[in-house]
């Protein structure tokens, strides 16, 4: 769903994920929309300019009638298009299409911050704009039945939009279908004949450990999922023991044995990450090609790009088996998300979800806390700097904690981590080091992103004038970011449960609250409001910093929010307050509910009394770049002329994996995969207008800072 306003010479763009694109112009005049563009679109504005200014972005463009196609030079050189027919391609969070007729010059600004089209004379512009969110596609109904269950996994595949290695640009990725239980499988005839087939199969045991566990694999592969009882019901002179998974390519009579479980968890592991990675690398050689710095690694693996991108998915893939997984293991991207799901058939209903983030999926096991576990892990995260004692940071104070009555009390586990930057959990238990999720956040955010809404409303709840520091705080950081972005920022004190309650009714994108938290629930004048008695929740994503707020963090996903930071146990108000406003900066910077906790956390020396729960990979606003990123910075060893640094980047979304970003350095030449780090060594002047042109969480002498506020220390 897109929607757009006109202000002068500025139009404002937004869409159901509250996602914002801003186009400026000279000379700028809407004159009308709904025309069709060669390119998919929600929606349509045709303008009149001499000059249209977007958001900093990736930019293609296309020679209509012509196979020419030319791309904005990363490192800022400009594009002279001669007069003819164009498709111009601008990858901005809202994704959006110019077409016109005529000569054009494409440039990046001085600062980076915009890309510039620019005509010899006022032109007229199709401009093409589309929603990067996807809404399933349907429902499939399942019944309680491993077979039905590989069949709905089989169609998961109909959302994708293409075949080719460009599937593993996340917009060509459509969200699966739903699914739902019942007493039948029932799939429409839309969805079958949008299910390709592709003589790639995957073969296993007929229990939902091994169909869960290999349901991310099928999903991007696009392969046939069948079980073995039934495989063997087709296979003449079959013996009855031959029920071990495996992958086949039937016109290669390729039968690729993968192990049982738990082992199986590991194959699949590695047969999706190494068919990801090579599908980024080949895909360079279609018409949305960058100079990606791994590329290199085809030519050392003696496969060729051109060839393999015009291939079919089971030629590619047979290609692929063939490329040991230790030959490109040490330049694999981090996998963005692992999810830990009890396999049963309750769990279904969230396996749409996971497969649209392209989540891995494991067994979720668990052990006990042993001793001062929790606190080493914690003291392991913790940004010390080169502090030799972590107790004298100003981080750790006894001081006062934010407990006033008894707290309740959750029993922490920890968890069996497999492969991932990022976890999941849709199972029993309480794990350090995962979001807690749960199925209604999923849908939850279904519902949230159906309703329009033109901008970001944030409440601020302070429910103890104690806490004001965090209170003035939090909110300042908010109304600094209004000023970039479309938010509506409400303040409240002292709300007795009444009104605490209407607050939590009413619409609201995100509330931080501050203030205590009981056993019977949140602290308010008049007494404890209990969430589990709202009828209904209708705030999307919240911050309850307060002591034992992890049981009123839950109970508000299950009455209607998608995603929330809490606390396990008592915190000190101290550490709450570095919590609270690292956190609030980075998720109005377009950081995820769990990638801002696990930084702001990492601030103080108990930060996994921290933790969030519902759907972790939920964000509140949109980054400047659409892709959040964090700096490591660190000073190196001083030459005799002058200070020199090690920048190291890392550039992360669980919302679009298969993304690549381009560090603008002064003799970068190069595009990085999104989970793999880039590293450069700057000199002051250098770092400063690093720093100065991105917008960058930055870990820096033992502390988190941003990017804007940093680079004038190095401007000298």
């Amino acid at each position: 769903m897109i929607e757009w306003a006109v202000d002068g010479d500025t139009l404002h763009v937004t869409d159901a994920d509250n996602a914002e694109l801003t186009v400026t112009g000279d000379e700028f005049a809407v004159d009308g929309s709904g025309v069709d563009i060669p390119r998919p679109a929600d929606d349509t504005v045709v303008v009149t300019a001499t000059e249209l200014r977007f958001p900093h972005a990736v930019v293609y463009a296309f020679s209509l009638g012509l196979e020419d196609q030319y791309e904005l030079d990363p490192n800022g050189e400009p594009l002279s298009l001669p007069p003819g027919e164009y498709v111009v391609d601008i990858d901005t969070e809202i994704k959006a299409y110019l077409r016109f007729s005529g000569a054009a010059r494409i440039e990046k600004t001085d600062d980076y911050e915009e890309t510039v089209v620019s005509f010899p004379d006022r032109t007229r512009v199709i401009l093409g704009l589309r929603c990067r969110h996807e809404f399933p596609a349907g429902t499939i109904t399942v019944p309680d039945s491993p077979s039905a269950i590989a069949d709905a996994i089989t169609h998961m595949a109909a959302s994708h939009k293409t075949d080719s290695p460009d599937r593993s640009y996340p917009t060509l990725r459509g969200h699966p279908s739903l699914l739902e239980h019942g007493d039948e499988l029932e799939i429409s005839d839309c969805i079958r004949s949008d299910t390709p087939d592709h003589g790639i199969q995957l073969v296993v045991p007929p229990d939902y450990e091994s169909l869960f566990v290999t349901a991310p694999l099928a999903y991007y592969l696009q392969a046939t999922v069948q079980t073995t009882d039934e495989r063997l019901g087709n296979r003449t002179g079959s013996k009855a023991g031959d029920s071990r998974p495996y992958l086949r390519l039937s016109d290669h009579a390729i039968e690729e044995p993968l192990s049982p479980m738990p082992d199986l968890e590991r194959d699949v592991e590695r047969l999706l990450r190494k068919s990801f990675f090579l599908d980024c690398l080949v895909r360079n050689a279609g018409p949305y090609g960058t100079t990606l710095s791994e590329l290199s690694l085809l030519e050392a693996l003696g496969l060729d790009a051109d060839t393999l991108y015009e291939a079919s998915p089971q030629d590619r893939l047979a290609a692929y088996l063939d490329v040991p997984y230790a030959a490109i293991k040490h330049r694999l991207p981090d996998w963005h998300l692992s999810t830990y799901v009890a396999p049963e058939y309750d769990s279904i209903e969230s396996l749409p979800f996971l497969l649209d983030r392209l989540s891995m999926i494991y067994t979720p096991r668990t052990s006990e806390l042993e001793g001062r576990e929790l606190v080493e892990r914690s003291l392991e995260d913790f940004y010390r700097g080169n502090d030799p004692d972590p107790t004298a940071h100003s981080g750790y104070d006894p001081g006062v904690d934010r407990a006033t009555g008894q707290v309740a009390s959750v029993d922490i586990v920890k968890p069996d981590l497999r492969s991932g930057r990022t976890h999941g959990w849709l199972a029993d238990g309480v794990p350090i080091d995962v979001f807690k999720s749960a199925p209604e956040a999923y849908y939850n955010r279904l519902e949230f992103l159906e309703e329009a809404s033109d901008s970001t409303s944030i409440c601020v709840v302070l429910n103890d004038p104690e806490m004001a520091g965090e209170h003035d705080h939090v909110a300042e950081i908010y109304r600094q970011r209004s000023e970039e972005l479309t938010l509506d920022l409400t303040v409240e004190e002292s709300l007795e449960t009444a009104a605490l309650a209407r607050m939590f009714e009413t619409d609201h994108d995100f509330v931080h609250y501050i203030g205590h938290c009981e056993t019977d629930g949140l602290c308010c004048p008049d007494g404890t409001l209990s969430v589990s008695s709202l009828d209904r929740c209708n705030v999307q994503t919240f911050f309850l910093n307060a002591c034992g707020s992890f049981y009123e963090g839950m109970n508000l996903i299950e009455k209607g929010s998608v995603a929330g930071a809490v606390t396990f146990t008592k915190v000190l108000n101290d550490h709450a307050v570095k919590v609270g406003s690292t956190f609030a900066k980075l998720l109005v910077h377009g950081f995820s509910i769990e990638r801002a906790m696990a930084l702001a956390r990492r601030r103080i020396m108990m930060g996994k009394d921290y933790a969030v729960v519902g759907d972790g990979t939920h964000s509140l606003t949109q980054a400047e770049s659409r892709l959040p990123t964090t700096a490591t910075l660190e000073e190196l060893d001083e030459g005799e002329d002058e200070r020199r640094f090690l920048l190291t980047l890392d550039c992360f979304s669980t919302r679009v994996t298969g993304s690549y970003y381009f560090p603008h350095t002064e003799h970068n030449e190069y595009a990085y995969l999104c989970g793999n780090e880039s590293s450069f060594t700057l000199t002051e002047p250098e770092l400063a207008t690093m720093l100065k042109e991105t917008e960058a969480s930055v870990i820096y002498d033992g502390d988190i800072y941003w990017s804007k506020e940093l680079w004038s220390r190095f401007d000298r």
